[in-house]
């Protein structure tokens, strides 16, 4: 994923890449993304991946972020099918599961584990 442009204290455009999030989001589609707010299951976020370190000053870092869909947040159950996975049965404080639409080809939860809520750059409001 790429942040393209800043606009201001609450919104990033960003362009997504990458197949996780077909048919959702295509390669190349550019996003409106809110920063901030509460995160709720069901919205898709800007999430920065797990263990990446920032590469350069500036609004975003250099940083490696990732969009996907929250399926839980802390506090919920973790999703039945991802038990054996993260350890736990409920999400704990200050931690999402996130996953891509395109279960074949999503490095996400599944794969990297819980997603820092902190680390969440905003929600996306809608292709542009």
């Amino acid at each position: 994923m790429g942040l393209t442009s800043f606009l201001g204290r609450r919104f990033v455009v960003a362009t997504v890449r990458g197949l996780s999030m077909e048919p959702t989001f295509r390669s190349g589609e550019r996003v409106l993304v809110r920063r901030g707010q509460k995160h709720r299951v069901g919205q898709i976020v800007v999430v920065r991946m797990p263990g990446d370190q920032p590469t350069e000053a500036g609004p975003f870092g250099g940083r490696r972020w990732m969009i996907k869909r929250v399926v839980a947040t802390a506090g919920d159950p973790v999703p039945a099918n991802l038990r054996a996975r993260l350890a736990g049965t409920v999400v704990p404080a200050g931690k999402l599961v996130v996953l891509g639409d395109n279960a074949a080809v999503s490095n996400d939860s599944r794969t990297l584990g819980y997603f820092a809520a902190e680390e969440v750059l905003g929600t996306v409001l809608r292709r542009i």
